[in-house]
C-alpha cells in the first residue's frame, strides 16, 4: 500500500523584493510533495502583491496593511492557514504590535515551510526535510543546506549566542583577536557543515525552516516583539527548550540571496539588530550575563564610534554616513546600558526612538 506524502504549508513573508519572490515562488514550483503557498506582503511598494497575483494564480495572498515584521507576517500566514484573520489592526499607539501575547496555531496541516523570499528552493530540498521529520519523530524543527548565489556554502547551522560570540562579532577576529577564531566552534559555527551527513544544532538560519504543526500548537509561534532578527534564534530556545531537537539536513539544498529587505535600510536594521539581541540575553538570563552581555556591547558600540570618526577624517565616509552611524551607535548605547531606554520599532520596516 503506497503512503502518499503528507501536506506541506510554505509561508513566504516579502517586504520590497518582488524580483527574488518571483525566482522563489517558480523554485517552489518544482515540488513534488503536495504544497500549499501562502504569500504575506509586508506592506510593500514595489508592486509585490500584484506580481503574485499576475504570476502565480496557484497562490495565496495576504497583503498587509501595515508591516509587521517577520515574526508578525509569520503569524498572519499561519491564521490563514488556520482559517481566520489575524488582527488587522494598526500599529500600536507607541508604533508597535508588541502587546499580544506569542500566539498558538492549530493546523490540520502538519508541516509548515517559513520561508524568506530572497531563496531559491532546489528541487527534492523540502521532500528531503519531511522525509526526515517523518522519519524522526523528536525532532521538532529542520533547516536545509543554505548555498550563496555562487553555489558556495552559507553558514546556516549555529550554536546560541554566548558572550565570546558577542565579543567576537563586535571585536573581529582578524582585526582585534586571532584570525583562527572566526567561523569555529567559539564563534557559534558548526564543522559539520563541511560534512554531507545530517546533524543537531541549537538554530538553523531563519531564511528557511521547515516545522510541525504540533510544535506551534505546544511552544507557539514566533514571537511579535523581535521586529527584525533573533526572531529564530528565541523561537528555537523555546522549542529545545520544550523538549524537541533541531536538526540540518545537508540533502536540501535552498540558495540564499540574504539581506535583500534589510539592506534597503540599513543602519535601523543594525540598531534593530542589537535591540533583538538585547531582548533575548534579557529573556534567556541570568542578570548577570545579561549585565556583562550590555558591556561589550557598549564597549562594541565606543570601538565603532572611533572608526566611524577616522573613517571621516581620512575622506573614507561623507559627513551624512558619518551622522547616521554615529546615530546608530549612539542609540545602541542607550539600551545597553544598566537601566536602558529602548528604540522601538517602526510600522514602515525601519526604527524610531522612543
Amino acid at each position: 500500500m503506497s503512503h502518499s506524502p503528507p501536506l506541506v504549508a510554505a509561508i513566504v513573508v516579502s517586504y520590497n523584493t518582488a524580483a527574488l519572490l518571483r525566482d522563489c515562488l517558480v523554485s517552489l514550483r518544482a515540488c513534488t510533495a503536495p504544497l500549499r503557498v501562502v504569500v504575506v506582503d509586508n506592506a510593500s511598494r514595489d508592486g509585490s502583491p500584484a506580481l503574485v497575483r499576475r504570476e502565480f494564480p496557484e497562490v495565496e495572498l495576504l497583503a498587509l496593511e501595515h508591516n509587521r515584521g517577520f515574526a508578525g507576517g509569520v503569524a498572519a500566514g499561519l491564521a490563514h492557514l488556520e482559517g481566520r484573520t489575524l488582527d488587522a489592526r494598526a500599529p500600536d499607539a507607541d508604533g508597535s504590535f508588541l502587546a499580544a501575547p506569542i500566539p498558538r496555531f492549530y493546523l490540520a496541516i502538519p508541516y509548515v515551510l517559513i520561508l524568506n523570499p530572497d531563496t531559491v528552493v532546489h528541487p527534492g530540498a523540502i521532500e528531503h526535510m519531511v522525509a526526515f521529520l517523518e522519519a524522526h519523530p523528536r525532532v521538532g524543527l529542520v533547516g536545509p543546506r543554505l548555498l550563496n548565489p555562487d553555489g558556495t556554502l552559507q553558514p546556516a547551522a549555529f550554536r546560541f549566542p554566548t558572550l565570546l560570540m558577542t565579543a567576537l562579532d563586535l571585536f573581529p577576529p582578524g582585526e582585534v583577536m586571532p584570525g583562527r577564531l572566526y567561523g569555529s566552534w567559539w564563534h557559534g559555527r558548526y564543522p559539520q557543515e563541511r560534512d554531507d551527513v545530517p546533524f543537531p544544532i541549537d538554530h538553523p538560519l531563519g531564511a528557511c525552516m521547515l516545522t510541525r504543526a504540533e510544535v506551534l500548537a505546544t511552544v507557539g509561534a514566533l514571537d511579535e516583539s523581535y521586529f527584525m532578527y533573533n526572531e529564530e534564534i528565541e523561537w528555537c530556545w523555546r522549542i529545545r527548550q520544550a523538549g524537541w531537537a533541531i536538526w540540518q539536513v545537508p540533502a536540501a539544498r535552498v540558495t540564499h540571496v540574504g539581506g535583500a529587505a534589510t539592506a534597503q535600510v540599513r543602519w535601523p536594521m543594525l540598531l534593530a539588530l542589537w535591540q533583538s539581541r538585547d531582548r533575548f540575553a534579557a529573556m534567556r538570563g541570568p542578570t548577570w550575563r545579561l549585565a556583562a552581555h550590555r558591556a561589550i556591547v557598549r564597549a562594541g558600540m565606543v570601538r565603532l564610534t572611533l572608526r566611524a570618526w577616522r573613517a571621516h577624517l581620512r575622506g573614507q565616509i561623507d559627513r551624512d554616513e558619518l551622522r547616521a552611524r554615529l546615530l546608530a551607535y549612539g542609540q545602541i548605547l542607550r539600551f545597553s546600558q544598566p537601566n536602558p531606554i529602548a528604540p522601538r520599532p517602526c510600522p514602515q520596516g525601519g526604527l524610531e526612538q522612543a
